[in-house]
């Protein structure tokens, strides 16, 4: 097929790099991209600073732009720019949005109501769970799920709304040309065939650590608010909660166990004003969206029925083997050998630190 020139030319600007303000400025002036590529220093300097100036004029590495335009090329790759009628609105109304966003999957979806579901890429099978079903009730309601493609929780969310028409977005901080983690690129290729991948960054950009914050900006902007799973302190999905709240974006926030570091994050963000929820049907009503009382059953985090004497001293924090030979009178053989038969039965799980907790 042939290149399209207008998308090359709105990439060819992607790898300049240009500040929001001057690109703005410049694109009044000159009225497209293609212009902007095309005019002088003299008439460049009328409107921007030299540095901008200079920027514009500098010549984008060869095989990079190749690259890219290698990636446009292809029929089901996007290049989605401010003047496109289907640029996501949400993020134009943040500030700061890209200019271009490389995309693949389900335009339509760019549009559509959406929630975040963030969290720990360490998570709980509990955590994972609770992901899952939020997102496929949520997303059962009509509210595209969006979020990082990261492990964890963010991937929970991903496969819970894969499946439905809302469907869901995964916002990377790679090129979109580039999976990261590699341990997602069949949950990646299952989301661009029903759902959407974006990226702000041009084709090639690899995976670097300060690209992952700057991210996160765009999956709460293109959100109406962001859930918040599990998060220790020190978790990645507190930038997008702080992120959330500039944007004007409700805040939510599942609680845990106070001795979980997996509910520490959470607990943080509950003290700061997010909204506590224990269903789906919590979020729905905050957002002003019709609930129903599948949403409400689908996400009831209920405890396991307990089927031996070691569960229901278990209790539902995490607790340690020795804990648990205080609590039983036990021998520490006797109660790591339950522990086990309990896990082969999916009732319980082993978390960081030696410390086992219900599923």
């Amino acid at each position: 097929m042939a290149l399209d020139p207008r998308s090359l030319q709105w990439a060819t600007l992607a790898h300049k790099s240009l500040p929001q303000r001057a690109l703005v400025t410049l694109l009044r002036e000159f009225q497209d991209p293609g212009a902007i590529l095309a005019a002088s220093p003299a008439q460049l300097s009328r409107h921007v600073p030299a540095n901008v100036a200079a920027a514009v004029l500098a010549p984008v590495d060869e095989n990079a732009l190749e690259a890219t335009a290698r990636w446009i090329d292809d029929a089901e790759h996007h290049v989605v720019a401010w003047d496109d009628t289907d640029y996501p609105q949400a993020l134009l109304d943040i500030g700061h949005a890209p200019p271009v966003i490389f995309f693949v999957g389900r335009r339509a979806l760019l549009n559509r109501p959406a929630l975040a579901i963030v969290g720990s890429r360490h998570a709980t099978p509990q955590g994972q769970a609770n992901a899952r079903e939020f997102a496929k009730a949520l997303a059962a309601a009509n509210l595209t799920i969006v979020s990082g493609l990261a492990l964890g929780i963010d991937a929970a969310a991903h496969e819970g709304a894969l499946g439905t028409d809302a469907s869901t977005l995964a916002v990377i901080g790679t090129g979109a040309d580039r999976i990261y983690p590699a341990g997602n690129r069949d949950l990646a290729r299952r989301i661009a065939q029903t759902g959407g991948i974006l990226s702000e960054f041009v084709p090639g950009t690899p995976a670097r650590k300060e690209n992952f914050p700057r991210r996160n900006r765009l999956i709460s902007g293109l959100a109406r608010g962001v859930l918040v799973v599990e998060a220790t302190l020190s978790s990645g999905s507190l930038i997008t909660a702080r992120w959330a709240g500039e944007q004007g974006r409700e805040v939510f926030a599942i609680p845990g166990s106070i001795h979980s570091p997996f509910a520490k994050g959470c607990h943080k963000l509950i003290r700061e004003g997010a909204k506590l929820v224990e269903t789906a049907q919590d979020v729905l009503a905050e957002l002003g969206i019709g609930t129903s009382a599948s949403a409400s059953r689908a996400t009831k985090r209920n405890a396991p029925t307990p089927e031996s004497p070691l569960l229901a001293m278990m209790g539902h924090d995490p607790v340690t083997i020795d804990t648990l030979v205080e609590r039983t009178g036990s021998s520490a053989d006797a109660v790591a050998a339950g522990l086990v038969r309990l896990e082969l039965d999916a009732l319980v799980c082993a978390l960081p630190g030696g410390y086992w907790q219900r599923q």
